[in-house]
């Protein structure tokens, strides 16, 4: 059977790469994920995948990614290096349907339950995406998209993937790949609001455990896993998936995970390893009960900075050291973070073993300690956009450039200071601008608009709009209203601006451009902070 090789055939130039640092690890040539993950474990009566209602052994577990990987080439046509795009809520399902697609040789597109049709389009344009499992009740967004076959999971139709697995011959052996095939190319939107492709090697999945997981959050096989962050998310893809199946121990995965649910499954499932974002932790506080975290043991926030105010209430109320690091989807997981015995509150901390960091100038001249600068990472994963002329943005000489700003101290901790772009952080999701006001501009009343990061209590940061409207428009409650909901309506809702504010004019330069710093340093002054400066 001849490849697939549109992913090989569209990495970016060797040249172009970040330096990829061995780090020890030492895998062989030829490696299948999936038969690191689930295969090796001697103990196939473990529990695996779990819900609030289901519970899987790694056999089970094992099984049902056979069958869809057999469903997947025996029946939907998949051949190896072919794209699959999986479009669902976090659920043992979705968990198998991801690793039964790289089981089989083929490269998972994981993608945001909350995106729209047109936010599809362009990830199935720019991967050329030919079939999608997704979830029955998410359906409608793929309905009209006739060069995609969709087979819908959870449902009681004929057609689902669940009757289609029941008939699915076995056995389904892992597919010869090579170490440096893709198997994952995972999306993340920039400051434009044009989406990148990220691509993941099968030796990726492995190192991202190996090393963060290995050396900083150091799993155990008796752990029970949980957490918000979709599997969409990389983030989410490596704390309730990868991380607990390399180590032999289970996830609990759930449809809803707002602080709310969190806690119910703290007192129900009484999981020992959690992550989430700040804002979740924040709000766990607040609601918390007597005993609710007694069996938890380690704590892993990322997505946004860890306020240390968030960080010392955490510890002084359960007694637990909360893992602070950044990652990003270009290097698939964390790559600053302290061990809990090395942690000083307030900072991201060191550079994860098998990575190494530095702070460079404006012209990429490195930095010494006690400076402020771009942070630069390089490591066994790096970034390699899906043909992206972005690629020579974020590497510089090998470097990984991530977008952040931060301060390394003279013991070598980093500190976060700020994003280098526009890109607003809110509750650990990455919202671009840009692209929210190309959404607002598709209402009949606005004429011209910016969307800035505004300081919130609760999340951090939330988007929000400057709008100029339309003449013989007024600005009013209701008109902001009616534009958030458009924005709802256009694009996933969690990037709608919390805030809209009417102006007469948008402040730009004399050629023209838009000077979004004074609308930060506008927001922030508002909000009672010193002004950003430009």
């Amino acid at each position: 059977m001849t490849p697939d090789t549109f992913a090989r055939d569209n990495l970016p130039p060797r040249e172009q790469w970040p330096d990829l640092l061995e780090a020890g690890l030492g895998y062989p040539a030829r490696l299948n994920a999936t038969a690191e993950l689930l295969d090796r474990h001697t103990d196939r009566s473990r529990r695996c995948l779990l819900s609030p209602d289901t519970s899987w052994s790694y056999v089970e577990t094992a099984e049902r990614v056979e069958r869809i990987a057999s469903v997947l080439t025996r029946r939907l046509g998949m051949i190896p290096g072919n794209r699959v795009l999986l479009r669902a809520p976090n659920s043992p399902l979705l968990a198998a349907a991801i690793l039964a697609v790289i089981r089989a040789g083929g490269i998972a597109v994981p993608t945001m339950s909350m995106l729209r049709a047109g936010e599809l389009r362009k990830i199935i344009d720019k991967a050329r995406i030919g079939l999608a499992l997704c979830d029955h009740r998410l359906t409608g967004a793929l309905a009209d998209f006739s060069d995609v076959r969709t087979v819908a999971m959870g449902s009681d139709g004929a057609d689902d993937l669940t009757a289609m697995m029941a008939q699915a011959p076995l056995p389904c052996p892992a597919a010869d790949t090579a170490a440096d095939d893709v198997c994952l190319i995972a999306f993340t939107s920039g400051t434009t609001g044009e989406p990148k492709g990220t691509m993941h090697f099968h030796r990726d999945l492995l190192a991202v455990c190996d090393t963060y997981g290995a050396h900083v959050l150091r799993p155990r096989p008796d752990d029970l896993f949980v957490g918000s962050p979709p599997l969409a998310f990389t983030f989410g893809l490596g704390g309730l998936l990868l991380f607990p199946l390399r180590v032999g121990a289970a996830t609990l995965l759930l449809e809803q995970a707002s602080p709310e649910h969190l806690l119910a499954a703290f007192r129900t499932q009484r999981p020992s390893v959690c992550f989430t974002a700040p804002t979740a932790f924040r709000a766990m506080l607040g609601q918390m009960q007597p005993g609710d975290v007694d069996a938890l043991r380690a704590c892993v926030s990322a997505g946004e900075a860890l306020p240390k105010s968030v960080w010392e209430a955490w510890h002084a109320r359960t007694g637990i050291r909360i893992l602070d690091g950044i990652g990003s989807t270009e290097m698939l997981h964390i790559f600053i973070g302290s061990p809990e015995e090395a942690i000083r509150p307030g900072a991201t901390g060191l550079p994860v073993p098998g990575y190494e960091a530095k702070l460079i100038d404006g012209e990429g001249r490195t930095l010494p300690r006690g400076s402020e600068g771009r942070l630069a990472v390089r490591g066994p994963t790096g970034c390699r956009y899906l043909a992206d002329a972005r690629q020579t943005v974020y590497v510089e000489a090998g470097w990984n450039v991530t977008g952040d700003t931060y301060f390394q101290d003279g013991d070598g901790y980093f500190w976060f200071r700020a994003r280098s772009d526009d890109m607003i952080v809110s509750s650990g999701y990455n919202i671009a601008g840009p692209e929210v006001e190309a959404a607002l501009l598709g209402h009949a009343s606005v004429a011209e608009c910016a969307v800035v990061a505004a300081p919130d209590a609760a999340r951090g940061h939330v988007p929000r709009a400057f709008v100029v409207p339309r003449p013989g428009i007024t600005g009013s409650d209701a008109l902001a209203h009616a534009l958030q909901e458009h924005v709802k309506a256009e694009i996933a809702p969690y990037k709608y601006p919390r805030v809209v504010s009417f102006v007469e004019r948008l402040p730009r330069t004399e050629s023209g451009k838009l000077q979004r710093f004074a609308l930060r340093a506008q927001a922030e002054e508002e909000a009672g902070l010193p002004g950003a400066p430009g």
